[in-house]
C-alpha cells in the first residue's frame, strides 16, 4: 500500500504542467512581497534609531543604516524614572492578563451551563454593557468613590469582565463535548473540579487569544493613567515616554532658536523629535513582537473554533 501511494504522489507530482509552476510562482512572489510590505515598516523604524541622526532628520535613510550607533536607546533607556515605569507597566500587564482569564473564563463556564439559573437574563445584562458607557466623567467618580483611583488597581480591576473576551470563551466552551463533563459528573467531580481539571485545559486556545488581546491592551495603555492617577511611582512606561517625546519636541525647539547650543551638540548622534519618535516606538513594541509568538498558534486556533457560533 505505501508503494502504491508513493507511485501515485510521484504521477501527480509529473502530471503538473508548466501552468501549475508559473502560478506556484506567482503565488510564491505576491506572498513575498505582501510579506515586505508588513516588515518593511519596523525595519525603516530600526534602521533609523541606529542611523546619523542628521541623516535621519533629512530623511535620507531609506533602506541601508548608515552612520550606525545606539547612541539613541542609550540616552532614552537612562531615564531616570524608566525602570519604575517598566516595573508598572510589566505588572499591570502581568496581573490583568491573569484577572483577566480568570474572570472570563469562570463566568463563561457558568453562563454555558443549562442549569444556571436565570442565566439569560445575567448574560444579557453583560453583554449590554458592550454598548452603552457612562463617560468619562461618570467613570472617574466611580473610580474614586469605590477608592481604586491613583492606586495600582485602577490598571486592574476596571478591565476583568469583558463582554467580547466573555463572548468568545462561552461560545468555546458550548463547542466542547458534554459528555466529558458527564463522565466526571457520574465519577463526582463537583462544578469546581470538572472546571479546572476537564475545561480549563481543553480552552488554552480560546485563553491563549484571550491572554494576547489583554496583554497588549495593558501594554499599550497610557491614557488611564493621564485620567485616574497623579502618583508619580504609578506612571506607566507609555506615558513616560510620551511626556518624554513632549519634553524632546520643546529642547529641540530652544535648540534651534540657540546657535549657540546647536554648535555644541554632536548632530550624528543629537536627538530630535523624529528619532525620539522612532526609538519609542521600537522601545515600547519589541517586549509585545518577542512575546507574540509563543501564543500565535493558539491565537489563530482560538479565534477560528470560538467564532463558529454566537
Amino acid at each position: 500500500m505505501a508503494g502504491k501511494k508513493k507511485e501515485e504522489d510521484i504521477r501527480s507530482v509529473e502530471k503538473r504542467t508548466w501552468r501549475d509552476h508559473i502560478t506556484d510562482i506567482v503565488i510564491c512572489l505576491i506572498f513575498g512581497i505582501f510579506t515586505l510590505i508588513c516588515i518593511y515598516p519596523f525595519y525603516y523604524i530600526f534602521i533609523n534609531t541606529i542611523s546619523d541622526n542628521s541623516l535621519v532628520a533629512t530623511g535620507r535613510i531609506r533602506f541601508i543604516p548608515r552612520g550606525i550607533h545606539f547612541a539613541n536607546y542609550v540616552k532614552v533607556l537612562s531615564l531616570k524614572e524608566l525602570p519604575g515605569a517598566a516595573m508598572v507597566s510589566l505588572a499591570r500587564t502581568v496581573l490583568g492578563t491573569i484577572f483577566t482569564i480568570i474572570c472570563a473564563a469562570f463566568p463563561a463556564y457558568c453562563f454555558s451551563r443549562e442549569e444556571y439559573w436565570h442565566k439569560k437574563i445575567f448574560y444579557r445584562f453583560v453583554i449590554i454593557t458592550m454598548y452603552f458607557s457612562a463617560g468619562v466623567i461618570p467613570t472617574f467618580l466611580t473610580y474614586r468613590t469605590i477608592g481604586i483611583y491613583d492606586t495600582f488597581w485602577v490598571y486592574i480591576l476596571p478591565c476583568c469582565v469583558t463582554p467580547f473576551n466573555l463572548i468568545l470563551v462561552k461560545t468555546y466552551m458550548e463547542s466542547l463535548p458534554q459528555s466529558l463533563e458527564e463522565s466526571a459528573e457520574i465519577d463526582g467531580a463537583g462544578y469546581m473540579v470538572r472546571f479546572l481539571r476537564i475545561v480549563m485545559p481543553l480552552c488554552k486556545p480560546i485563553l491563549a487569544t484571550i491572554a494576547v488581546f489583554s496583554a497588549v491592551g495593558q501594554w499599550n495603555n497610557w491614557m488611564d493613567t493621564v485620567l485616574y492617577t497623579k502618583n508619580r511611582d504609578l506612571q506607566t512606561l507609555q506615558y513616560v515616554l510620551y511626556r518624554y517625546l513632549k519634553e524632546a519636541n520643546t529642547l529641540a525647539e530652544i535648540a534651534r532658536e540657540n546657535p549657540e547650543m546647536m554648535a555644541e551638540m554632536n548632530p550624528a548622534t543629537m536627538l530630535s523629535p523624529l528619532t525620539i519618535k522612532y526609538t519609542v516606538c521600537i522601545v515600547t513594541i519589541l517586549p509585545i513582537l518577542v512575546v507574540y509568538p509563543f501564543f500565535q498558534k493558539y491565537f489563530v486556533k482560538g479565534m477560528m473554533i470560538g467564532a463558529v457560533k454566537g
